[in-house]
């Protein structure tokens, strides 16, 4: 087949994202298929539009590439592509309003409030969120993914620079109870049957599991299964499924949860375009689950041209 690699644009992951989208060309093209990694800037629609390209494997993490965005392009060209569709996307990329959508179905999503952040953090708003959550208390951008811009705040200075910090990736901020445990990641595949892989204990040698622990080799250490009870393991695997379907993903996604001492899943987030690189967690989970990285791409390509029959062709552009 000739397949197009999505990889790189402009989005704060920029650099997961070209080494994710060359390990699955890498993938690919050792099954035999033609395979072209673009890099996506002001060209990508033309590329596309006129490469003949039979499927898009999507590489893309963060902004305009796992929010929605994207998918609505490929939607346009009506050229299928893999991982979630539109709206699955774009509400996965929004941890305010996926959590609330989490939260609705009774999954456990620890509480948290939005803030919009305009010009500076008033001392006021800082005392509030401490009363509220307590410390320490975890600050994140609403759409931002790989831990970026994320401040898990120990005092009320903290929390006043995490702010400020959030605030330069995206003016919506999340400001969210701390939740103590062990942190797992349960990946789901649906190509298009589900599977939920082993959940994957993260073991961080920095304080806490950042972009430098996750991308640097030696930094962190997966253990599959996790180190958690059996009913904590079902549970969270349980949890995982269900956020996969109740948000409409496809494809593949990868759940990020702690699991409390008493055995509570508290999901965090949802990402619908979990890093592929050597280094990446999904992968490592489906290798556990006896699903080798290549077998596993063509898969999620497999399920996205099937996917694409049961649909509407390319708008008349």
């Amino acid at each position: 087949m000739r397949l197009a690699v999505l990889r790189g644009g402009k989005s704060a992951e920029r650099e997961v994202s070209m080494r994710s989208g060359e390990q699955v060309g890498k993938a690919l093209r050792g099954r035999g298929h033609d395979v072209t990694l673009v890099d996506l800037d002001a060209g990508t629609w033309d590329v596309l539009r006129d490469g003949g390209f039979e499927c898009v494997f999507n590489a893309l993490h963060g902004r305009l590439g796992e929010d929605g965005t994207v998918q609505g392009m490929l939607e346009l060209l009506g050229l299928p592509y893999t991982g979630s569709g539109v709206l699955a996307s774009a509400l996965c990329m929004d941890k305010s309003r996926a959590g609330k959508v989490m939260a609705a179905i009774g999954l456990h999503v620890p509480e948290f409030e939005e803030l919009e952040i305009k010009d500076g953090v008033a001392a006021a708003v800082v005392e509030r969120v401490v009363s509220r959550f307590g410390l320490p208390v975890v600050v994140k951008p609403v759409r931002e993914g790989s831990t970026i811009g994320l401040t898990i705040a120990q005092d009320e200075d903290a929390v006043a620079s995490g702010l400020a910090l959030a605030a330069r990736y995206d003016r919506r901020v999340i400001v969210q109870k701390f939740a103590a445990g062990t942190e797992v990641t349960v990946g789901v595949l649906a190509t298009p049957e589900l599977q939920v892989l082993p959940t994957l204990e993260i073991v961080s040698e920095n304080p806490v599991y950042d972009y430098d622990a996750k991308y640097t080799a030696g930094k962190s250490h997966h253990i599959i299964p996790a180190r958690i009870p059996e009913a904590a393991r079902a549970a969270a695997s349980e949890a995982a499924a269900r956020a996969f379907q109740e948000l409409g993903c496809s494809g593949m996604a990868r759940v990020d949860i702690i699991v409390d001492t008493k055995e509570v899943p508290w999901l965090l987030e949802v990402n619908t375009v979990p890093g592929l690189t050597a280094l990446s967690l999904l992968p490592d989970a489906a290798r556990a689950a006896g699903i080798p990285f290549d077998e596993l791409c063509m898969r999620l390509v497999e399920h996205a041209m099937g996917r694409h029959q049961h649909h509407i062709g390319p708008m008349a552009i």
